[in-house]
C-alpha cells in the first residue's frame, strides 16, 4: 500500500467510530438511570446492547462523593461527551446531589467491572454487560 493510500485509510479507521457516535440519533437514545447512595449503585448490574445509543443518567442521592469508575467499560464505548469522564477517561465523579448524563454507543461486547473508587472496600461495586 502506498503512503497516499495509507494515510486516508488510517484516518478512516480512527474517525469511523467517532462518526458513528456523532451520527447517532440522540433523541432516541435509550435512557438508563443509576442512583448512587451510601454504599451502593442502584441498580448494581447494567446491561447494554452493542450498537445502541444510550443516555446513562447518573444521580448521587447520597451525602458523600461517589465515583462511577469503570475504565474498561469506558474503553468499550464511543462517547458523545467524553469530557465527563475526566482526563483519564476512567470515571465519572458525582458530588452529593449531582445529576449527570453520559451519551454513548456501546461497541465492544463483554463483561466490565464497576466500582466506586472511594467506597469499593464497603461493597460499592457492580457489573456492566455489553451484549452483542
Amino acid at each position: 500500500m502506498t503512503s497516499r493510500r495509507v494515510i486516508p485509510f488510517i484516518v478512516g479507521v480512527i474517525t469511523l467510530p467517532l462518526v458513528a457516535a456523532i451520527a447517532a440519533d440522540w433523541s432516541k437514545a435509550e435512557k438508563v438511570s443509576v442512583v448512587t447512595v451510601e454504599y451502593a449503585f442502584r441498580p448494581a448490574s447494567l446491561t447494554f446492547k452493542q450498537g445502541t445509543a444510550y443516555d446513562l443518567h447518573l444521580e448521587n442521592q447520597g451525602k458523600e462523593t461517589h465515583e462511577f469508575t469503570a475504565p474498561d467499560f469506558f474503553k468499550a464505548i464511543e462517547m458523545r461527551n467524553p469530557d465527563m469522564t475526566g482526563p483519564d477517561h476512567i470515571e465519572i465523579v458525582l458530588q452529593p446531589g449531582d445529576k449527570k448524563d453520559l451519551y454513548f454507543v456501546a461497541k465492544e461486547p463483554g463483561l466490565y467491572g464497576l466500582i466506586c473508587s472511594d467506597h469499593d472496600w464497603a461493597g460499592m461495586v457492580g457489573k456492566i454487560t455489553i451484549s452483542p
